[in-house]
């Protein structure tokens, strides 16, 4: 079975020329990135002189080799730090567990009547 080839990521700008970004990016791999992280557009670590130091691959194996492994048997409910609670607190959830009194609704028992007038705005009688 024939395997799907990847999409060459050729752009047409407003002015018809096509811009192939894949090579930019290969054409410009080892050139200094811009801003203060002294790494090349690939990912290498730069020392003086745009000299590499550290190569991608190396950078990437460190970062993995500190991060923890993934037992896929553990359940997130075993993760997760269920606090713990006094007696004391545990007597303020129940109070707040039961079913809240509802609130008495408040009606003016003054009615102002609001007339319009000639303009259309609304005046107190």
């Amino acid at each position: 079975m024939a395997m799907k080839q990847k999409g060459r990521k050729i752009y047409r700008t407003a002015q018809g020329k096509q811009i192939d970004l894949d090579l930019l990016i290969k054409k410009n791999e080892m050139t200094p990135a811009v801003g203060n992280a002294r790494v090349n557009a690939r990912g290498d670590e730069l020392g003086p002189g745009g000299k590499i130091i550290r190569k991608r691959e190396e950078v990437v194996q460190e970062y993995y080799k500190g991060a923890p492994v993934v037992n896929e048997s553990t359940k997130r409910s075993d993760t997760v730090a269920q606090p713990e609670v006094t007696a004391e607190e545990a007597k303020i959830f129940e109070e707040f567990d039961e079913e809240p009194v509802p609130a008495k609704k408040t009606t003016s028992t003054k009615k102002e009547e609001w007339v319009e007038d000639d303009d259309g705005n609304f005046i107190k009688k």
